[in-house]
């Protein structure tokens, strides 16, 4: 049971790890193919940009949101 104490800060920090890696890896992923799909429908029909433009960067801002969330979970689990 003493052997058990002494290996749970370090698997803490090994998530706290895991879970800014995978949130920094999916946030990059999803950010990637949001852009990239906006300026395809940007570049199909340019009278819709500005529709685009805008919805684009609400998404931008919800996908960097679930990179904030992992950070958050980085922290508590690691202090």
């Amino acid at each position: 049971m003493e052997g058990l104490a002494q290996l749970v800060p370090g698997f803490a920090k090994l998530g706290g790890g895991l879970s800014i890696g995978l949130g920094a890896l999916g946030t990059g992923i999803g950010m990637g193919v949001l852009v990239g799909k906006a300026l395809e429908g940007m570049a199909r029909q340019p009278e819709s940009a500005g529709l685009l433009r805008t919805t684009m960067f609400i998404g931008v801002a919800f996908v960097e949101a679930l990179a904030l969330y992992a950070l958050v979970i980085t922290f508590l689990l690691i202090f």
